[in-house]
């Protein structure tokens, strides 16, 4: 297996290189999408790469389109990645690319929340609402929403976080037919996926979904889909406890990357959070790496 931090295709234009992925244009109609083993965290780039991590991404990710697929169509065309670089680039590629349709992105992203964790937690406690979505009083952390909510993000610029919007913000940018279009499509995919999912033991907490346009203006899924990196799962057997004692279920992510960093101390001071990152532990890599394969095999084992 080959670990990839960064990939170096050099017989194809780079058009960017995102947090986890570098996209190269095969063509004016094509995207070469290469999964790295880079990992984020609180919007930094770390150093070192979590090995395997790109392959277990693309795995994923082609097993949910798999079985999607009826639901929504999706930007994979079908052919081997392999096939449009030079066979010296062969191993950069094999297992962790995708080669896709280019399509025109929309500018939002589709967040579906089944479970109050994370940034709505935060909002919740607030305003007793996520992204202009009012709940229920009495909610606490991990709890389960009455019915799963759409609580859209604008697409941020590189290093930037993204920003939560109101559906009438989405109603805004793309009009009101495509508007109402992502969000049904992306609340039918979260709850088929959740289904599935808690057949094999893992609750899908909430996942990002991003779609564009093609030619005819058809709305397709596109980019990855429910991977560790845009998903909270988490177990069910811990679920129960950590809801009682109002904490965060243990999840299948970069938890441990996330908490090492809130604990570390650089020159006797917490890490502000802005690159460089400080270099992560063997041990943190190891768990972590260990943490995508365990829902890997979960999922599809």
């Amino acid at each position: 297996m080959t670990t990839v931090h960064t990939s170096s295709i050099q017989s194809l234009p780079l058009l960017a290189r995102g947090k986890v992925r570098d996209n190269y244009a095969v063509g004016e109609d094509r995207i070469l999408m290469v999964a790295s083993d880079r990992l984020s965290a609180f919007d930094v780039i770390m150093g070192e790469p979590i090995p395997g991590k790109g392959e277990i991404l693309t795995q994923m990710a082609l097993w949910w389109f798999d079985r999607l697929g009826q639901l929504c169509p999706n930007h994979l065309t079908g052919e081997a990645p392999e096939s449009v670089v030079t066979p010296e680039e062969v191993p950069q590629v094999t297992g962790r690319s995708m080669l896709v349709k280019r399509l025109t992105p929309i500018p939002v992203e589709a967040v579906v929340r089944g479970y109050l964790a994370g940034s709505g937690w935060k909002e919740y406690q607030e305003g007793r609402s996520v992204c202009g979505v009012p709940l229920p009083e009495g909610l606490t952390n991990a709890s389960k929403l009455p019915r799963p909510i759409f609580t859209p993000a604008a697409k941020a610029a590189a290093g930037e976080h993204d920003e939560n919007i109101s559906y009438d913000r989405v109603v805004e940018i793309v009009g009101p037919k495509l508007a109402q279009q992502i969000r049904e499509t992306s609340l039918e995919i979260y709850e088929t996926a959740a289904q599935i999912a808690l057949g094999r033991g893992m609750i899908i907490a909430d996942t990002k979904f991003e779609f564009g346009l093609d030619e005819a203006g058809t709305l397709v899924l596109m980019d990855e889909v429910l991977t560790p990196d845009s998903s909270r799962y988490w177990p069910v057997e811990g679920y129960q406890a950590a809801l009682a004692a109002g904490t965060n279920p243990p999840s299948y992510d970069k938890q441990f990357v996330r908490d090492w960093l809130e604990a570390t101390k650089i020159n006797g001071k917490p890490w502000d959070k802005t690159p460089p990152a400080p270099r992560l532990p063997a041990e943190v890599i190891e768990k972590t790496a260990a943490k995508y394969r365990e829902a890997l095999e979960r999922l599809t084992g």
